[in-house]
């Protein structure tokens, strides 16, 4: 070796700087807090439990509810429901895979005093299941922490970190190991942008002997699961499309605290509480970016996260409950020394194996699609 410094020939551990960069990059990527480690190449995690306060029917006739399996395992005989919209309120007399029966509790003033009036399809609230006095053991409405599971496949990263004998004679940056350090401070940065550009649009592909692995992102897991899904149809992205997918993702368990958008879309979303925008005495930053606004469904703050990478005519409303990030056991990102014999200057390669967990998905993202280009919502809204 023709160059000589501190960490010559030993590997260095940069997963806290690679979590440290994640954390701080202002993109989709920082919703991803470190998880437990994969163990093998196809990663399994457990998903919540969520269970949404409500109940689809596609089919209602007399009082039978037709639903699927998962809609009957939220509610039990005696459970009471409220008919969406209206104050009317239904007990379940008995519960079965694919049907709910019920009756009427009370009408509260509405017209629904019979099952036979019910529409055709109908969504229902649930109040509350009343318990029994000395009620016991599995009388009560069960809850786990650990649902069902879901997968995704690790990807292998790697970066090149060169030094050239010109540029360490020159010693613009100082010695050698700042140098470096400087180098793969850069390496992280752009591995960060490259990790956020699979979060999004990565597609799942498990490794065999003729194909590499490819960790899926939220477009592919979305689009492979039953999350909700709104489509805009070419109208301006507002509060009430915003409000509408935070209450489908409310309606499914979620939690409903951000809004992913390009940063053309986060301008018309300012442009319209421009007016209603509150400047405190202590400020001493003025602009026309919102970077809060409030749920209308529960009354939250939601954050809007502009991120560059994102399509224009898209958004998406997320629980930053779903995401996570585990390296495959002893695979987390590294650095070692590579550098060849007699090769004038420095080489060390970064690399670590990783992908990406989307907990809840169903329950936790939806997507709004079909917007109006940001260029031409901006335009109408400054008209």
């Amino acid at each position: 070796m023709l160059y000589s410094y501190s960490f010559a020939n030993r590997t260095r551990d940069l997963s806290g700087v690679m979590s440290t960069v994640i954390k701080d990059e202002p993109r989709f990527i920082s919703n991803f807090k470190p998880a437990a480690d994969a163990t093998s190449r196809k990663h399994e995690y457990w998903e919540d439990h969520l269970t949404g306060r409500s109940i689809y029917s596609s089919s209602v006739q007399d009082g039978i509810l037709r639903v699927s399996a998962a809609e009957s395992a939220k509610v039990q005989p005696g459970t009471i429901l409220a008919l969406e919209n209206t104050p009317a309120l239904f007990v379940v007399d008995s519960v079965e895979s694919d049907r709910i029966d019920l009756s009427v509790a009370d009408p509260n003033g509405s017209d629904f005093g019979s099952v036979t009036v019910l529409p055709a399809a109908a969504k229902f609230l649930i109040v509350s299941t009343p318990m029994a006095e000395g009620s016991s053991n599995g009388d009560g409405e069960e809850s786990y922490h650990i649902g069902s599971s879901s997968w995704n496949a690790t990807q292998i990263f790697r970066k090149e970190i060169v030094l050239s004998g010109s540029a360490l004679a020159v010693n613009l940056y100082g010695n050698a190991d700042n140098q470096l350090n400087r180098q793969t401070a850069f390496a992280m940065a752009e591995l960060a942008r490259d990790l956020n550009r699979v979060a999004l649009f990565g597609r799942r592909v498990e490794a065999s002997a003729n194909k590499r692995g490819e960790a899926g992102g939220l477009y592919y897991f979305a689009n492979h699961t039953s999350a909700p899904k709104i489509n805009a149809e070419g109208s301006i992205l507002d509060s009430f499309i915003i409000n509408d997918a935070a209450q489908a993702l409310l309606g499914e368990g979620g939690d409903p605290m951000q809004i992913l958008c390009s940063p053309g879309q986060a301008r018309v979303i300012s442009r319209e509480f421009s007016d209603r925008m509150q400047l405190v005495r202590s400020d001493d930053r003025r602009g026309a970016y919102v970077a809060v606004i409030v749920n209308e469904i529960n009354g939250k703050g939601m954050t809007i996260l502009a991120d560059p990478d994102m399509p224009d005519t898209d958004a998406w409303v997320l629980d930053p409950a779903c995401f996570g990030l585990a390296n495959l056991a002893g695979r987390a990102i590294t650095d070692t020394d590579a550098t060849p014999k007699g090769f004038d200057g420095i080489r060390r390669i970064a690399i670590g194996e990783l992908t990406f967990e989307f907990k809840n998905i169903a329950q936790r993202c939806c997507c709004i699609s079909g917007l109006k280009p940001s260029s031409e919502a901006v335009g109408e809204l400054r008209g």
